[in-house]
């Protein structure tokens, strides 16, 4: 199998591309995000050229002409590799690569290479690993191409007739099955802490959002941990719960998640399932959006559009305009979703109003009840101010009487020392 990664430095060019029913501003904007990845990846974009056509090319995807072209720009560059804005099949990236005499990639490529490098956890390598094994299986018909060159025999095969490519595919589905069984039980365990914080009651939120609006130095800013968090895509993978203290709620979990983009490769989802499950098992979601972006609203669409995907519309969401200190003043006044709020994780700008919104969005799940605990179990207060807002505390004759704040797990819980 060919190498196909971007490695550090390696001079790059790309390609946009798209069929003359697309909005042209949406291959451009396509393009510039491509150039984003490729500077994510390591590489240092130098040429870029747009191709609209009326159809796809079987062989090349592109037409003759712009392969041609790219050659050209790739001997005058010196340049190693070429991205492709769009998947290219087993024989369209065989062609390109004989051709042009670099390395060729498609966008779905070239985001699974930035995934595998920042992978950090062992769930985290285990996905990346899962999505590209899924990604390669479809290329491979097209990469044969009814090579049977190669004869796998002896024992363990299915004898001398087993072609490369049915070999190939068995050890892909193979590792797949292995990889997917490893996930399932780190996934178990998942399941496990969500159990834990769900007896405790624990409220919790997952932040979600576009590829770099921020979602990490949110986090820091909330709940002063140190989570990596740098101004490119795709510097989070992993997911991160971290604690957040409010003043006028209950102690919460909050959860930083992968961060989406357009075109995600539908790999990709399948693979970082287990992760997304935290946000889809989350109280609220907090929807980071990066203020400052050309594209906002673009990057809210495709959001949204995952949100339905993963039929999330359901919850509780909360819209968070991060990077209000470097975006112009109007761009607030073209914010129609709600509730929002307007921030700044670098400065701490607006993160006061942020709590509190945060607070009130946790006490609406919440009703008020009225406790009583004789003095023999006047010990327990303790434990139920760890777990729940208490309002009022007044003395009683034979005890105290309690006012607290409450969910309905937490009610139940509790339910023998309600006043009736």
């Amino acid at each position: 199998m060919t190498d196909l990664r971007i490695k550090d430095k390696d001079k790059t060019i790309v390609v946009g591309v798209g069929l003359k029913s697309d909005a042209l501003t949406e291959i451009k904007e396509n393009l510039c995000e491509l150039e984003e990845l490729v500077i994510a990846a390591g590489g240092d974009v130098v040429g870029s050229t747009v191709q609209v056509l009326p159809a796809w090319n079987p062989a090349t995807l592109i037409g003759s002409g712009k392969v041609q072209e790219i050659k050209e720009m790739v001997q005058e560059s010196k340049a190693q590799a070429v991205v492709i804005d769009h998947q290219l099949t087993g024989i369209q990236a065989r062609n390109l690569q004989e051709e042009i005499k670099v390395r060729v990639l498609d966008r779905t490529q070239l985001i699974l290479d930035i995934f595998a490098q920042r992978a950090r956890t062992y769930e985290g390598k285990l996905q990346v690993e899962l999505a590209q094994l899924l990604d390669q299986m479809p290329r491979m018909i097209g990469a044969w191409n009814d090579s049977l060159s190669r004869q796998g025999g002896g024992i363990g095969t299915r004898g001398p007739g087993e072609s490369a490519l049915e070999n190939d595919r068995r050890r892909a589905k193979e590792k797949i099955s292995i990889i997917k069984k490893k996930l399932d039980e780190v996934s178990a365990q998942r399941a496990q802490h969500r159990q834990s914080r769900k007896r405790n009651e624990i409220p919790s939120f997952a932040l979600i959002g576009y590829t770099n609006s921020g979602k990490s130095s949110l986090l820091n800013r909330l709940t002063g941990s140190t989570v990596v968090a740098k101004d490119m895509v795709f510097a989070t993978l992993d997911p991160t719960t971290r604690k957040v203290f409010l003043d006028d709620g209950p102690p919460a979990v909050v959860t930083d998640t992968v961060g989406f983009i357009r075109k995600l490769p539908t790999q990709l989802i399948e693979a970082f399932k287990a992760t997304l499950e935290e946000s889809a098992e989350a109280d609220i979601l907090l929807h980071v959006v990066d203020l400052s972006s050309p594209n906002m609203e673009r990057q809210v669409e495709v959001v949204e559009g995952l949100i339905k995907e993963f039929k999330w519309e359901d919850k509780k969401i909360l819209h968070i305009f991060n990077k209000v200190d470097v975006a112009s003043p109007d761009r607030q006044f073209r914010i129609k979703q709600f509730p929002r709020v307007f921030v700044s994780a670098l400065t701490g700008q607006g993160f006061e109003q942020l709590k509190k919104i945060m607070s009130d969005l946790i006490n609406e799940m919440q009703t008020q009840v009225e406790m009583y605990f004789s003095r023999t179990d006047e010990y327990k207060l303790y434990d139920l101010s760890r777990e729940a807002k208490i309002v009022r505390k007044e003395a009683a004759t034979e005890g105290t009487i309690i006012i607290a704040m409450m969910t309905p797990t937490l009610i139940n819980k509790w339910k023998d020392y309600l006043v009736k």
